[in-house]
Parts: C-alpha cells; sequence; structure tokens
C-alpha cells in the first residue's frame, strides 16, 4: 500500500432510520404555561461523513435535512398536534419555498477522548430558510464502532438569523421563543 492510498480518506453515509435526530421550541409570553414546547423528530435526512482513518485528517460533514419531515414527537394531541405541524411547515420553515436544510463543514477538529472515543468540534455552514450562516460551531461527542461513526451532540439556533418569523398567537400573549435547541445521535456506516 503506498502512502497515497493510506491518505485517501474513507467515506461514511448517514443512517437516519439508526439515528436520532430532534429539534424543540419553547413557548414564552404571557400564557406561556398554558402553551407547548413542541419537539420535533426530523425523520428525513442524509448526509456523509469523510475522514482518513487513524488520523481524522480531512475529516467533513455534510448534513441535508428534509425540512417537510419534521415532525411533532412529543406528547401534543390531534389538532394541536396537526395546528403545530402545519404552522412550522407553512409559516415558519416555508418547507415549499424552502425544501432542504444543509449543514457543510469547512473546518474539523477532533481530540481523543479515550481509546474509541473523540470530541469533535465542526465548523460550517447551515443554510436554513434560504439564508446562510457561515462559522456556525457543531461540537459532538464521536465513537467509533463496528457499525460506523456514530456522533452525539447538542445545538442551539436563533431563528431571526435564518429571517424566520416567530411565531405568535392571541395577540402576542403566547409565542414561540426565538431560541431553538437541537439534539442528536446519529450514525454513519461505512460507505460501500
Amino acid at each position: 500500500m503506498t502512502t497515497q492510498a493510506a491518505a485517501e480518506p474513507e467515506h461514511y453515509r448517514l443512517d437516519a432510520a439508526a439515528s436520532t435526530f430532534k429539534v424543540q421550541a419553547f413557548a414564552g409570553g404571557l400564557l406561556s404555561a398554558f402553551g407547548h414546547d413542541p419537539v420535533f423528530g426530523v425523520n428525513d435526512f442524509q448526509g456523509e461523513v469523510q475522514f482518513v482513518a487513524g488520523s481524522f485528517a480531512n475529516a467533513s460533514l455534510k448534513l441535508v435535512v428534509k425540512a417537510n419531515s419534521l415532525a411533532v414527537v412529543n406528547d401534543i394531541k390531534g389538532k394541536d398536534r396537526q395546528d403545530i405541524e402545519r404552522t412550522m411547515r407553512n409559516d415558519v420553515l416555508e418547507t415549499a419555498k424552502y425544501p432542504e436544510i444543509v449543514f457543510e463543514s469547512n473546518n474539523v477538529a477532533v481530540s481523543r477522548a479515550a481509546n474509541d472515543r473523540f470530541r469533535a468540534r465542526m465548523i460550517g455552514n447551515l443554510t436554513l430558510h434560504g439564508v446562510t450562516q457561515k462559522n456556525i460551531s457543531l461540537n459532538c461527542d464521536v465513537t467509533l464502532t463496528a457499525e460506523g461513526v456514530r456522533a452525539k451532540g447538542g445545538f442551539a439556533l436563533r431563528q431571526t438569523d435564518y429571517n424566520i418569523k416567530l411565531v405568535s398567537v392571541a395577540g402576542g400573549t403566547l409565542k414561540i421563543k426565538n431560541e431553538v435547541k437541537g439534539a442528536f445521535d446519529i450514525l454513519a456506516r461505512r460507505a460501500q
């Protein structure tokens, strides 16, 4: 094996079916005690991770989320669930106009935490609602397994940074706060 062949990055594909990815919004305003803090499951995403084995050189991540795939996963029933999902798709994310959410890294730093466990910091561009924010930082714990690469972490973002209008009802006495939080536990399997 030549040195050049040894330095070729390995490719992994994200496996949405073996992963969990959630985003939570929070109610605010005078009537927030009566509102919901909806948790949305991200059900359709794909992407690729690549890095040179053993060194994590040339590491990168590309993640593409189908915006229309977000669905309420916490205990909100019936009409409220339907109204929240419709509002999220039509008024907040405007999924017909902006069907994809894309994160693409341009800098990845990895440090070893234990034998097959690492801490990663990915910096990249996030395109959401037609707006691209640069130098978004994403931190996660990474584990190398027989299945592939598993990454667990969280993030927060402000909706107004992406020109998303904040939803309110009842004359503004119940509204969704600007910051939403996400959590993920994503498996990437070695590409064939």
